[in-house]
């Protein structure tokens, strides 16, 4: 740095850097074509699964259903390509933030560039407004303060000094700007020490490359039951097929009843209702103004525990407002607009603090002071937009105070008003200590509140030469301002509701511990313990740290490789761990924890692509909703499934009981079909559509460990199969005995199976008793119920279709007894169910 001449970088100079260096960008991560995505997909199990499905109907010739599998396999492989396509993203959106353009010094003139040109030792000149290009060492700094919440999380600008006026030796952050920041006000000028991949930002970028993505318990249990279930049902296919063709000489007949059982047998609805269900619940959450990107999240954010918060932009609004004026012991708190006037005593601390403002304001408290001026004063003679601005003194290492010189329109006395920090102001208005006593005893009142505090005063000049420093003129000290950044609205109502729900919440956020305390309790946080300072973790090890996250809710001055560390020690803990955030510094926290949640509104595009879920409208109150999707996801899973393993054993007993008894088929290849038409809307549709049980929300989550494939399922499941599995049995038998048909006990078991069906998808919408739980009506089951009696009335009514299924219509009598049957097995269901929550609880 010191080789670079005031002249900066000749353009020869800066074109063989560049090519040294290479571009000022984060580099392009190696990204799989669509050929080696769909090559991905192709080879999971699930999906090898619904193709051999579909091979299979091909063989029997029902291209419809082939066709209707295979287009789902279609489906699931768009579905992933777009999300892992998406997942790539994130390092994109970094090279965009990374790379602004950049006004340097090139052969001696000033010159805008694209920031992917800038190499190191350029001389780069900024200014309000500018996004920081690279990381720089700042040798020029006037009133220079850098907005640097994306990379550390602290709302308040940091104001910059020269390396010169901080000390000599080893480089002071207050000296140094770094890339993706934002200048809020005042000028400078530095070298560039680092650009791309070693800058700040762009070590943020290795972190999220080297953080792999996982698949979900629910993702790798299922592929693990279908795998399985799939294995052992082909196997029995083919021994029934062998036993067949070897007891009976028929071996068509063999490979027919063969490949019944293995379409009974073949769980092609499971990977389908899990993609289905995460699919309808991405949609339902986009409704709620929550983006999914990643569907399987929708599942597991039913199962977190601890839900990791940043404070700046998720619980606050990340914009400051005035909360409260102090002047000679008046004082009043400021809230919405509708509350009392101000007190005309406090009307000169926030005129003279708008005059101390700049009028077209980056910082954010100069913002929030404008914004009050406007609201609280609009009408009076204390805001004096006719005035004009002289000259000011901005803010300097040696005075932390500014002042701005104002001349009315009968150009009389000008009027000086500064702003600046409690010491500083007191200092310039040359107060003693027991002036000053009173002042500092409300400044330590008003910290304590987790308050901004600038102090105001005034003073007058008559026209003529200014003097050169702030010290020169006669100020009196006039009030304090109280400034905050307010905690969203929604925030405190829905930290309750997460908290009577057993998730735990915690804040890490970068900013000061008193502030960082005072948001937890309005947040209604557990803040009644001493928070965890960056420092603090920085001495902590492995053990020691996961002591301490037994009883810590509140982290603060926290570096984002820091945020890392805790959301992964919370993992290791065994917690399931979603973390919210909006900045740049929040995206590998983002990442690496089970379920990332983005700010959608005032986000950054590299927390949106890192993030599983973004909550567009930045509502705090949308993430509950999330939670309680989360929680009917995997609620209603479990229901399918029980009703899919309830369903698949009758099926399976009436496919090898005429083996064992020597009866001829009772279940054809079309009669499953026909009841696959009922069996994957049911579960694809009907039980998604379920809504949440009463009491879902105020039980704790499920276990990391939960299996979605669990006792309670599989009991249920049993049961009701195995009841059903005898009702139909006996209903073949009497119509067998009283017709002497094999055709005839075919089509009444057939409808006793089909309508007991229905029967079992209503019992199932809840796993509480009636009384207990009032169902809400449920459209996709009644159009269900509905398909499914006029196509049973064609198959039953309509010879021609009746033959196809080798059917003859049971008399009136016998269809009233199956009638009887079908009440039965409600009243079988309704039994089991009471039965299996007597022996869960």
């Amino acid at each position: 740095m010191e080789t670079v001449p005031a002249r900066g970088l000749t353009s020869i100079e800066a074109r063989q850097r560049l090519s040294q260096q290479g571009p000022n960008e984060l580099p392009a991560t190696a990204q799989r074509g669509a050929w080696g995505l769909l090559r991905d997909v192709v080879l999971e199990p699930m999906f090898l699964l619904l193709v051999a499905c579909g091979a299979i109907y091909l063989a029997l010739g029902d291209r419809h259903e082939a066709l209707m599998l295979l287009g789902f396999v279609l489906v699931v492989i768009g579905i992933t390509y777009v999300q892992k396509r998406r997942s790539e993203q994130s390092l994109e959106a970094l090279r965009d933030l990374s790379s602004p353009r950049a006004l340097v010094i090139r052969d001696g003139q000033a010159v805008r560039i694209a920031g992917r040109e800038l190499v190191v030792g350029d001389t780069v000149l900024l200014a309000e407004g500018d996004r920081v290009p690279a990381d720089l060492q700042l040798i020029e700094a006037s009133n220079l303060t850098i907005d640097e919440s994306l990379l550390t999380g602290e709302s308040v600008p940091v104001l910059k000094q020269t390396n010169e006026v901080v000390a000599a030796g080893d480089p002071d952050p207050r000296s140094q700007a770094l890339s993706g920041t934002l200048v809020t006000q005042g000028i400078g000028k530095g070298i560039v020490l680092a650009t791309g991949a070693r800058s700040a930002l762009g070590r943020i970028g290795s972190s999220l490359k080297s953080i792999a993505t996982e698949t979900t318990p629910v993702q790798r249990e299922t592929q693990r039951i279908v795998t399985w279930v799939a294995a052992s049902g082909l196997s029995l296919a083919a021994v029934l097929a062998l036993a067949w063709g070897m007891s009976r000489g028929d071996w068509l007949h063999g490979l027919l009843a063969g490949l019944t059982l293995a379409m009974a047998i073949l769980p092609e609805e499971l990977p389908v209702v899990l993609t289905i269900f995460l699919g309808l619940g991405a949609w339902r959450l986009a409704r709620e103004k929550v983006l999914t990107r990643s569907m399987p999240a929708v599942e597991l954010l039913g199962a977190t525990t601890v839900l990791c918060v940043d404070k700046t932009g998720t619980l606050t609004m990340n914009r400051m407002a005035v909360r409260k004026l102090w002047s000679a012991g008046r004082q009043q708190y400021l809230g919405t607009t509708d509350a009392p006037d101000l007190q005309e005593a406090l009307h000169p601390v926030l005129e003279y603090a708008v005059l101390a403002s700049h009028r077209r304001a980056f910082d954010p408290m100069e913002s929030a002071i404008a914004e009050a001026g406007q609201c609280r004063l609009s009408g009076t003679e204390h805001l004096h937009v006719d005035w004009d601005l002289i000259d000011d003194y901005p803010l300097s290492p040696q005075m932390l105070a500014m002042s701005r010189v104002w001349q009315s329109p009968d150009q009389q006395d000008r009027l000086v008003a500064a702003k600046g920090g409690p010491e500083a102001i007191m200092d310039l208005c040359h107060l003693d200590p027991s002036q000053q006593e009173p002042i500092s005893q409300q400044v330590e009142a008003m910290a304590a509140e987790g308050f901004r505090v600038l102090a105001v005063a005034r003073a007058f000049f008559p026209s003529g030469e200014l003097p050169s420093g702030q010290h020169d003129f006669e100020f009196e000290f006039v009030g304090l301002v109280a400034l905050e950044d307010p905690v969203r609205p929604d925030v405190p109502a829905a930290i309750a509701e997460c908290r009577s729900a057993g998730i735990r919440v915690v804040m890490i956020t970068g900013d000061h511990p008193h502030t960082a305390l005072a948001i937890a309790r309005q947040a209604g946080l557990v803040a009644d313990g001493r928070a965890v300072t960056g420092p603090e973790l920085d001495r902590l090890d492995d053990a020691a740290l996961a002591a301490r996250l037994a009883d810590t809710h509140v982290f603060c001055r926290v570096q984002p490789e820091q945020k890392l560390r805790l959301v992964q020690a919370f993992r290791k803990r065994g917690d399931v761990v979603a973390m919210t955030g909006d900045g740049v510094n929040d995206a590998p926290a983002l990442k690496a924890a089970h379920i990332g949640v983005a700010m959608g509104a005032r986000g950054t595009d590299v927390a949106r692509e890192a993030a599983a879920l973004v909550l567009l409208g930045d509502d705090f109150a949308s993430l509950v909703t999330a939670v309680r999707y989360g929680r009917r996801v995997f609620a209603n899973l479990r229901k399918a499934i029980a009703f899919v393993l309830a369903v698949h054993l009758p099926i399976i007993g009436l496919s090898i009981v005429p083996l064992i008894l020597g009866w001829p088929m009772v279940l054809m290849p079309v009669h499953i079909l026909f009841l696959q038409l009922i069996i994957d809307p049911a579960c694809s549709i009907v039980f998604e559509a379920e809504p949440l049980e009463a009491e879902a929300m105020r039980v704790p989550p499920r276990r990391p460990d939960a299996r979605l494939f669990d006792k309670q399922v599989l009991l249920r499941g049993a049961l009701q199969g195995g009841g059903l599995f005898g009702i139909v049995l006996m209903a073949y038998l009497l119509a067998r005995s009283a017709s002497g048909s094999d055709e005839t006990a075919r089509a009444l078991a057939f409808t006793v199976l089909v309508v007991s069906n229905l029967v079992l998808i209503h019992v199932n919408r809840t796993w509480t008793t009636r009384s207990e739980s009032a169902r809400t009506w449920n459209a996709a089951f009644g159009w269900i119920v509905l398909g499914t009696c006029v196509l049973l009335a064609l198959v039953l009514g309509v010879p021609a279709i009746s033959d196809l299924f080798l059917f003859a219509t049971p008399s009136t009598a016998l269809l009233l007894s199956g009638a009887a049957f079908c009440l039965g097995a409600l009243v079988w269901f309704e039994s089991t169910k009471r039965l299996a929550n007597r022996w869960s609880i």
